[in-house]
């Protein structure tokens, strides 16, 4: 039994669901089944253990974009429209807040814990820079022809998604990735 791993997935899943400040450290270690002690013998505060979470979650993100982008008989912009229909399939339906904690808690800390800001700035980072590489990717295999640069491309989209993955919340509809994605092959210069 990994108590460190418990006390991760439990709070991933708990803070997903509600939010890091609406859940209390007593709540994260009951479901995790692991007495109190166990959790300062891994974590300083709740603040340093936010931001292990983050880490620990943009870790995975990053390698399951690293798998999908290296799959071999795809072309780059089959590989980018794929990350993309996965993001709006995994942002969607019951359990999606669990999925993207940049989106769940990137508003909800930024201003209140440095350590999970710069987890978040960090993280968010790798999935442009992931994006960018994908987007030149493109550019040599001649499967895009973007109307940016592809930095700037890469930041654009993924800003365009987190976005849309708000607005979804809001408005509980799948019309803001409807748009996103439409507006993502355009720009990417696929068409519609």
């Amino acid at each position: 039994m990994n108590k460190r791993a418990d006390i991760v997935t439990a709070g991933q899943s708990l803070i997903g669901q509600k939010g890091f400040s609406a859940v209390g450290l007593a709540e994260i270690l009951k479901t995790a089944g692991v007495p109190k002690g166990s959790f300062y013998h891994f974590f300083e505060s709740k603040d340093a253990f936010g931001a292990a979470l983050l880490s620990e979650y943009f870790e995975a993100y990053h390698q399951n974009m690293d798998e999908l982008f290296a799959r071999q008989g795809l072309t780059a912009a089959e590989k980018l429209m794929l990350y993309f229909a996965n993001w709006r399939d995994s942002q969607s339906g019951p359990d999606c807040e669990a999925r993207c904690l940049a989106v769940k808690l990137g508003a909800e800390v930024a201003d209140m814990s440095e350590p999970m800001r710069l987890e978040l700035d960090e993280g968010t980072a790798g999935i442009i820079a992931r994006l960018g590489a994908a987007i030149r990717d493109g550019l040599s295999d001649g499967s895009l022809n973007p109307t940016q640069s592809a930095d700037m491309l890469a930041a654009n989209l993924y800003y365009l998604w987190i976005g849309a993955s708000v607005m979804v919340k809001i408005s509980r509809s799948q019309d803001p990735f409807d748009r996103v994605l439409v507006q993502t092959r355009l720009t990417l210069g696929l068409g519609h």
